[in-house]
C-alpha cells in the first residue's frame, strides 16, 4: 500500500519515522498506555526501533497502516493509530494518545479520519473495522462509541498482554453503519463511559 497522509486541519496523521523514535519512547513511559496497550514494559529505545522497522514499515507494505497523530503537519507525534489485519476486508483499529492531549477530542478526530479512509472505495474499501479493549478501558470505549462502533460483547480472556490473558470488550463499525454516536452499548458501561459532546 502506498503511504497516505490524512488530516482534518486539526489533527494530521502521517506514518511515523525514525525521527519520531525518542518521542515514541517518551510517550510510552505513561502508565496508562502501559496498562491498556500491549507494549513492552519497561519500554526502551530498541522497542521503538523494532516497532518502526518491523511493524510500521512492514504494515504499510501489507495493507496494515499505522499513523502518528500530530497537531501540525510537521509536528511531533502525540499519539498513534493503526489498522491491523483481520482478513482481506476487515481490520482492527488500535490507538494511544499522550496524557497531556487527552480529553480534547483529538483521538475522536483521528478515528474518524482512519475510518473514512478504511471504508472509502479509493482507500481500503473495508467492510468492517473491529475494536478490542481490555475490560475497564472506558476512555477507549467512549471514543469508539462516538465514532459509530457498536458494542458486540465480552470476550472472556479474549486478549493477551505480556503473557497474561485478560477479558476484552469487542465492538465494530461496518461500512454501512453511520459515523455518529452509537446506541446499544450495555447499561453497565453507559454510566462509566463519556457521553457525546
Amino acid at each position: 500500500m502506498e503511504e497516505r497522509r490524512l488530516s482534518d486541519e486539526t489533527v494530521w496523521l502521517s506514518p511515523p519515522t525514525a525521527a519520531d523514535t525518542d518521542t515514541i519512547v517518551e510517550c510510552c513511559q505513561d502508565p496508562a498506555i502501559a496498562e491498556w496497550v500491549t507494549i513492552p514494559v519497561p519500554y526502551h529505545r530498541e522497542h521503538a526501533e523494532q516497532f518502526l522497522d518491523e511493524f510500521v514499515t512492514r504494515g504499510w507494505a501489507t495493507d496494515n497502516p499505522t499513523w502518528g497523530l500530530r497537531l501540525r503537519a510537521d509536528g511531533p507525534i502525540v499519539g498513534m493509530i493503526g489498522l491491523g489485519a483481520v482478513d482481506e476486508s476487515a481490520r482492527e483499529i488500535g490507538f494511544w494518545l499522550a496524557p497531556e492531549h487527552r480529553e480534547r477530542g483529538l483521538m475522536s478526530r483521528a478515528i474518524a479520519l482512519v475510518c473514512d479512509f478504511g471504508f472509502a472505495a479509493d482507500g481500503m474499501a473495508l467492510a468492517r473495522i473491529t475494536w478490542h479493549a481490555f475490560v475497564g478501558n472506558h476512555a477507549s470505549a467512549a471514543v469508539v462509541r462516538r465514532n459509530g462502533f457498536r458494542y458486540e460483547g465480552l470476550a472472556r480472556l479474549g486478549g493477551l498482554q505480556r503473557g497474561v490473558r485478560r477479558d476484552s470488550w469487542v465492538a465494530a463499525r461496518l461500512a454501512t453503519d453511520p459515523p455518529g454516536y452509537a446506541d446499544g452499548w450495555p447499561g453497565d458501561l453507559l454510566g462509566l463511559i463519556a457521553t457525546p459532546r
